[in-house]
């Protein structure tokens, strides 16, 4: 769509030129020759930008930006003027203008101002979106638990959400560790600050450095999550650790928040991450339990995504019933709350009724003849380990499933999938390689 721009000046020669050198740049453009008709036009139009005179017929430029900001603190404003003066300048400034020009200008000057200002207006406008987006993540995916693992961690969050302290956060796969960082970021100081995330683990190599640095940028002095911190190649090691030598010497704001599931120290001592960078990231360490290990936050999990996802998609649902619930307690969870998270979620879709059902469960995990019973088992039957619950799924679902919907079956990434393949000498899915 294009910006709408409105000029607020009683000279018609000088509104037809800019008027000619907006529309040249493709922009939408409409006049106003006083005070009270350009707050109308504020007040009634959806606007990008306004330009003003200083000098009007019934006022003046800057009763415009008070007003203006006043009902609309998000519009930027620009002063134009042909009686130029430092006070006059401070005193826009000071207003809430977001720049100054005066008359007689140069063409491309005025142009590249406006341009600036609707790209800074863009950015804000993303970056708000950014952090309701972000907040609405964090609300939807809290830390939830009542065990004593998660309230040691509710409490360590509690504790270093005011500050800049780096954090370390560990766990298995699909634990919440970027839940954890969301719940560090918005719980103090650093709420109304951007938060930037990257995967280090997710990007290609060749790309790394460069989308390092773009998330260093777009944190600015907010609030940087590195996730699988421990993919990072030697080299960005080391700028990563300039980059926290620096801000200890007085570079203010970015807080750092990284995540593994690998063993870090025993990575240190292997040499393939430095010791010294370590120390930096784990100023306070912060380990997530499995789910597995947590007892009965599953259920507490349960309801809250239960409860998510059915207002989300407009269903009522009052719970579960008795053999959704064993199910919920005796399944290992090899993903943890991911892989509860995804399956509760394809049961709201899908659930016919009011409750969550046993029925249901066919649906949600086709893998269940194996796990459905896991405790107490007919016949004194042991339930199975995890790793062998996982083994048994692929080896069963090896001809009817891709990768990925194996992955998202187990509620673990691929690259969980394809290590485990390896270390049991299991080829590659069949729907896979007959692409």
């Amino acid at each position: 769509m294009k910006a709408r721009i409105l000029l607020i000046d009683d000279d018609p020669g000088l509104s037809e030129v800019i008027g000619m050198l907006l529309e040249r740049e493709s922009y939408a453009f409409e006049r106003a020759g006083t005070v009270k008709a350009g707050l109308d036009r504020i007040k009634a139009a959806e606007l990008d930008l306004v330009i003003t005179d200083l000098r009007l017929p019934d006022g003046t430029g800057l009763d415009v930006i008070r007003a203006s900001r006043a009902r609309h603190p998000e519009l930027p404003l620009i002063m134009i003027t042909s009686y130029s003066s430092m006070e006059s300048a401070i005193a826009a400034l000071r207003a809430g203008a977001v720049d100054y020009i005066t008359k007689p200008f140069d063409n491309d000057e005025f142009l590249h101002a406006v341009e600036r200002t609707l790209k800074e207006r863009r950015l804000a406008r993303e970056n708000a979106l950014l952090r309701r987006n972000l907040r609405h993540a964090y609300e939807a995916r809290p830390l939830v638990g009542e065990s004593a693992a998660m309230r040691r961690v509710a409490a360590l969050v509690r504790k270093v959400a005011s500050s800049d302290a780096n954090v370390l956060i560990s766990g298995e796969a699909g634990t919440g560790k970027e839940a954890a960082a969301l719940a560090i970021h918005f719980s103090g100081a650093y709420a109304e600050r951007p938060f930037a995330a990257l995967d280090c683990g997710a990007v290609p190599r060749a790309a790394l450095e460069e989308e390092l640095a773009a998330s260093v940028a777009s944190a600015g002095t907010g609030t940087l999550f590195l996730d699988e911190v421990s993919e990072l190649p030697a080299a960005l090691q080391l700028k990563l650790l300039r980059l926290l030598e620096e801000r200890a010497l007085g570079t203010p704001g970015l807080r750092l928040v990284a995540a593994t599931h690998r063993d870090l120290p025993a990575l240190v001592e292997r040499g393939q991450f430095r010791q010294d960078l370590y120390y930096r990231l784990a100023v306070i360490p912060m380990e997530l339990p499995p789910l597995r290990e947590r007892g009965e936050d599953v259920l507490l999990l349960a309801r809250h995504f239960a409860a998510h996802y059915s207002r989300k998609l407009g269903k009522r649902l009052d719970g579960f019933d008795a053999e959704f619930t064993a199910f919920l307690r005796n399944h290992p969870w090899p993903g943890n709350v991911r892989e509860l998270e995804n399956m509760i979620e394809r049961a709201v879709i899908l659930a016919e009724s009011r409750q969550l059902t046993g029925r249901d469960l066919a649906e949600v995990a086709p893998a269940l003849p194996m796990v459905r019973a896991a405790a107490p088992l007919p016949g004194g039957a042991r339930p199975l380990a995890i790793e062998e619950y996982i083994r048994e799924v692929i080896e069963r679902f090896q001809d009817t499933h891709s990768e990925t919907e194996l992955a998202r079956m187990l509620g673990i990434g691929r690259k969980a999938l394809w290590m485990r393949r390896r270390q049991w000498g299991l080829k590659r899915s069949r729907k896979d390689v007959s692409r």
